[in-house]
C-alpha cells in the first residue's frame, strides 16, 4: 500500500494550475479573491483550468468574506452552473452567528451537487464546537474531507487538536479525511505524518514571492518530495 500523501494546491488561474501540476500537486482548490480568503471563481476560469490540467479540481462555493452563507439562492444557482460546466468536486462550509453549522444553507447547496464529493473548509476552525459540527454533518451526501488547521490561529496553534482528532478516525463524525492547511509549513510535517495524517493543503507556501505572483512549480515540488 502506498504511503504517498495527497497534496492540494490553491490555484487562481490556468497559469497557477499548470505550475502546480508540474510540481506534483495531486489536486487543486480553485478560488478567486484571496483578499476575502477565497471566493467562487468565474465559470470561465474553471473552464480554462479544466482545459489546462488533468488532475482533480475542487471548486470553492463561497460568495462573501467570512463564514456566513449569504444569499443561499445565489450559492445554489452557482453550484448548478458549475455542475453544468463540468465541475465534479467542491469546497463549502457555513456557520451561524453563534458558531453552529448552518445546516439549512449547507443542505441547500449540497442538494445541487448530485452526490459530488466535497470538502467542508476551515469554517470548522471557527466552530463553537468542532465535535458537534462533525456529528451534525456526518450523514450529508458527498462529504469526504475537512480542511482544517485545528485552530483559527493556524496549524502552529492547532497541532494538538489535529493530532487528537486524527486519533479518533472511524468514530461517528470522524470518517471524513482531514486535509491540513492554514499556516502549514514543512516543519509541521513530521508530527502530522506521525499522527497518521495524509492530506495537506498549501496556498501561500506554493508562492514564495507572494500572492501577487503565480504558483511556483519548484515550491510545489519541494512539498511533493517531502510528502512522498
Amino acid at each position: 500500500m502506498s504511503n504517498r500523501a495527497l497534496l492540494e494546491v490553491i490555484a487562481l488561474d490556468a497559469e497557477d494550475a499548470i505550475a502546480a501540476q508540474a510540481g506534483g500537486a495531486d489536486r487543486l482548490e480553485l478560488v478567486t479573491d484571496m483578499a476575502a480568503d477565497g471566493l467562487t471563481p468565474p465559470r470561465e476560469t474553471f473552464a480554462a483550468i479544466r482545459a489546462a490540467v488533468d488532475i482533480p479540481l475542487r471548486v470553492m462555493l463561497r460568495t462573501t468574506d467570512g463564514f456566513a452563507a449569504g444569499d443561499v439562492s445565489v450559492l445554489a444557482r452557482t453550484a448548478r452552473e458549475l455542475r453544468a460546466e463540468g465541475a465534479q468536486e467542491f469546497v463549502l462550509g457555513f456557520l451561524n452567528p453563534d458558531g453552529t453549522p448552518d445546516l439549512a444553507a449547507v443542505e441547500a447547496v449540497v442538494a445541487e451537487l448530485d452526490d459530488c464529493r466535497w470538502t467542508f473548509h476551515r469554517a470548522i476552525d471557527r466552530a463553537a464546537d468542532r465535535d458537534q459540527l462533525r456529528k451534525a454533518l456526518a450523514d450529508l451526501p458527498g462529504l469526504d474531507t475537512y480542511l482544517t488547521a485545528g485552530s483559527a490561529a493556524g496549524v502552529d496553534a492547532g497541532l494538538p487538536v489535529l493530532v487528537a482528532e486524527a486519533a479518533r478516525r472511524g468514530e461517528p463524525g470522524y470518517g471524513a479525511r482531514m486535509l491540513v492547511g492554514g499556516g502549514l509549513t514543512l516543519s509541521h510535517l513530521p508530527v502530522l505524518r506521525s499522527a497518521g495524517l495524509d492530506a495537506f493543503h498549501i496556498g501561500g507556501a506554493a508562492r514564495p514571492s507572494g500572492w501577487g505572483r503565480p504558483v511556483s512549480a519548484q515550491a510545489v515540488a519541494e512539498w511533493r518530495s517531502a510528502l512522498a
